[in-house]
């Protein structure tokens, strides 16, 4: 087959969506080497490049396309499709062109999550109407739909009324260097790179409300006079993370609460834009606080899974489907759960072992020729 991907966020994404689309990618090509893989991307990227034989990178080249590469990506990507022969195409991230049901191609959408509909309140009311727009849309027209959990196929179900046998529920794997054990030499490197501390809790991911990292900051200053040991955050935000600051510096939590990605030595470095650097940041860290209110799937969950990190989320939406029984739950409201799970971890270090090993198991329940298996069955279904 010549398989066509939606590939904006395969090149120029750094979270969530972007590490499942270079890693559906890159395992495709690698357990299904027999098919060929057209990367259709609206520019050129500086950080992310595919070298495998059988992918190939497609971007827009003529007037107007080249002029308009989002006019191109949402719906003349059509002729291109047809001038690849593509048989199959699979938008990554929540859409599909305008109109490809009616050019005989199939079509696949992964349907990350529909958080825009259950908190509208935190994004801007014109981002809500068009991402529902387009997460409808693909929903309607595409011939399946890959939910990113269980959760996201109940939310399509209730929201948008899909046939059920219309959606599969397709979990994903993650960057395979989470998995590798580092050396103590390697990790050393990379903590004196980025001037981390000895000893460090980590979160991960954008700073937004939903996320929660005020309620973390919170159970920072619960344990102030307890344990000297500080909060990593990699990651970035706007109105919400100033708020988060001035909880930082109004309690004087400055020296504990440390915002990696503001460092130059982050902002300078591609291996860390690229998160070539986070396996050893992972696993240099005593756990992951990952206290989110909503997620579609919950990525750093099991990256740290993968990094035998142990991990404490919340017992709600779809993070128990990644956790199972490895993680520590807790209720996210609650700033005092939050501050009792990481002094439990840290400070017993055989509760803390039987999480890793817990969590290794975990997380081979995703591995990427698991994920990329069950991806290409829904591929050969629609063929």
């Amino acid at each position: 087959m010549n398989i066509g991907f939606d590939a904006k966020r395969a090149y120029h994404n750094q979270t969530g969506l972007g590490h499942y689309s270079r890693t559906l990618i890159h395992s495709l090509a690698q357990y299904y080497p027999l098919h060929e893989y057209f990367l259709f991307n609206p520019k050129s990227s500086p950080v992310f490049s595919f070298e495998e034989e059988n992918i190939h990178e497609v971007l827009p080249h003529d007037f107007p396309s080249s002029l308009f590469p989002s006019g191109w990506r949402s719906s003349w990507i059509k002729k291109d499709l047809k001038k690849f022969k593509i048989d199959l195409y699979h938008g990554l991230s929540n859409e599909i062109p305008i109109g490809i049901q009616k050019i005989k191609i199939k079509s696949v959408v992964t349907i990350h999550d529909l958080i825009h509909k259950r908190y509208p309140e935190q994004y801007n009311p014109v981002d809500v109407r068009i991402y529902d727009k387009k997460f409808h849309y693909a929903c309607q027209y595409a011939d399946k739909v890959i939910a990113a959990s269980e959760q996201t196929k109940k939310d399509i179900l209730e929201f948008y009324r899909i046939p059920a046998e219309k959606i599969v529920v397709g979990y994903q794997s993650c960057n395979p260097g989470f998995s590798e054990q580092l050396t103590e030499a390697q990790k050393k490197i990379i903590q004196l790179r980025y001037g981390l501390p000895p000893k460090f809790f980590l979160y991960v991911g954008a700073i937004i409300e939903r996320k929660n990292l005020m309620n973390i900051c919170k159970a920072v200053f619960i344990l102030r006079n307890e344990l000297e040991v500080p909060l990593v955050v990699i990651g970035d935000g706007g109105k919400y993370k100033q708020q988060v600051k001035d909880f930082v510096k109004q309690n004087s939590l400055e020296e504990k609460i440390i915002f990696l990605s503001e460092r130059s030595s982050a902002k300078s470095s591609k291996s860390y834009q690229s998160a070539i650097d986070f396996p050893a940041i992972y696993q240099s860290a005593i756990a992951m606080i990952y206290p989110s209110f909503f997620e579609g799937f919950g990525i750093p969950i099991l990256e740290s899974l993968w990094s035998k990190l142990p991990v404490v989320t919340s017992n709600i939406s779809s993070l128990p489907e990644v956790g199972g029984e490895a993680a520590y739950y807790i209720d996210p409201q609650r700033a005092e759960e939050i501050a009792e799970a990481m002094r439990k971890i840290y400070t017993d270090g055989l509760f803390a072992n039987d999480m890793k090993e817990k969590g290794w198991q975990q997380a081979q329940k995703f591995t990427r020729k698991r994920c990329a298996e069950a991806v290409m069955n829904v591929y050969k279904s629609l063929m």
